[in-house]
Formats: structure tokens, C-alpha cells, sequence
């Protein structure tokens, strides 16, 4: 047993959630990128475009994300590729996290009416201009509370990368808790870091939700 005052398995505990944070943004943002091009394929209407994107978000909604991170970790190996933990767990949660993405905000552009599509294109602009212009700005405010509660769900996700031994919060949580036989301490210790991580985000996407629906004058 490890004799660890509160302050030094906080210390540990901080130094972990970095990669924590650095993992969660790989994930949003690279899954971000993915998942708007996979959008933008999906409303091209090109011919079998479709139902390969929707078959992409169905693999990827429909198995668990600790399978996905275990064939990442594993099955790149197969191609003869040295992976790391780090690595496995970007790609993985960065499709996982573009699937769902893609779909959340297929349903955004969904719910724009649409005679908006009709008016752009008696406006004569094409797919590009009727996506910039009409339709995403018009989805950008329906889409930033699902956005951002997706997120949140990612930022708790990363906890899975500790199965194959990617060290973040959960992790070092795990170690810590095995060396001191404090379990009880040091897993409050580490739910009140994922909710001061979690928190300011919800805060955020209620302030800008708030200013994106505010009557215009």
C-alpha cells in the first residue's frame, strides 16, 4: 500500500485528465470533419452515395465503442502497422464519434422546410452555395444542443480507451485506487473531474443556444 495524500492522487489524477481532454478533441473535432464530409456526400444524392453512408452509420451505431476500440487496436496490427493505445483510440473514437455526427445533423438539415432548398435553387446557386448559404446556417441553430450533448457523451467515452490501455482519467483512477486502497476516495475524485470537464460544455451549449434563438431586432 501507497501511503497518497488527497492532494497528490488529485495531482495524478490532473495529469491524467489531459489526455482525457487532448483525446476528447481529437475525437469531436477529427470526427467532426469526417462526419460533415460523410454528410455532404449523403445529400449530394449521388448514386449508391446514400446507402454507403447510411451503412457506415449503421456499423458504427450498432456495435458496442469497446468493440470498435478492441478491432482499432487489434486489427490494425494485422496489416502489419505497430499501433499504440493512443493511436487506436483516436481512430476509433473518431469514426465512432463521425457517425454519429453525421447522423445528428443529417436530421438538422432534415428539419429545415423545404421550400428553403426551393427558394435557393430559384436563386440559381449551386449544391455548394444552397448548403453554405441557406441550409447549414438555418441547421446550425437546431444542431448545436445535440452537438453538444454528443460531445459530452464523447468527453465520458474516452473512459473505454483504459481497456486497452490507453492511460486517461479512468485509468490512472484505476491505478491510483489499486496502490492506495482508497477506491471509494480516489473514484469520487475522478467522477468530480469528469463533471467539472462535462459541466462548463452543457453551460456553453445552453449560453449559445440561448444567443443563436434570441429574437433579432
Amino acid at each position: 500500500m501507497v501511503d497518497f495524500s488527497l492532494w497528490d492522487i488529485l495531482r495524478n489524477l490532473l495529469l491524467a485528465a489531459r489526455w482525457t481532454v487532448a483525446l476528447s478533441l481529437i475525437a469531436f473535432i477529427g470526427g467532426g470533419v469526417v462526419g460533415l464530409l460523410l454528410l455532404v456526400a449523403r445529400l449530394s444524392k449521388l448514386r449508391g452515395v446514400d446507402r454507403a453512408v447510411g451503412a457506415y452509420v449503421q456499423v458504427f451505431q450498432g456495435t458496442p465503442l469497446l468493440m470498435q476500440l478492441f478491432l482499432a487496436y487489434f486489427g490494425i496490427a494485422l496489416f502489419g502497422i505497430k499501433t499504440s493505445p493512443w493511436a487506436a483510440a483516436a481512430v476509433a473514437l473518431t469514426l465512432y464519434t463521425s457517425a454519429y455526427l453525421t447522423e445528428i445533423w443529417r436530421g438538422c438539415v432534415a428539419a429545415i422546410p423545404k421550400g428553403q432548398w426551393e427558394a435557393a435553387q430559384s436563386l440559381a446557386l449551386s449544391f455548394g452555395e444552397q448548403l453554405r448559404h441557406v441550409v447549414l446556417p438555418q441547421a446550425l441553430r437546431i444542431a448545436v444542443p445535440p452537438t453538444v450533448g454528443f460531445l459530452v457523451q464523447v468527453i465520458k467515452g474516452t473512459a473505454l480507451a483504459s481497456v486497452i490501455g490507453f492511460v486517461e482519467l479512468t485509468k490512472a483512477g484505476s491505478m491510483i485506487s489499486n496502490a492506495t486502497f482508497q477506491p471509494f476516495l480516489v473514484y469520487a475524485c475522478v467522477a468530480l473531474l469528469y463533471f467539472v470537464l462535462c459541466f462548463p460544455v452543457s453551460w456553453a451549449a445552453q449560453s449559445l443556444e440561448r444567443k443563436l434563438h434570441a429574437p433579432r431586432r
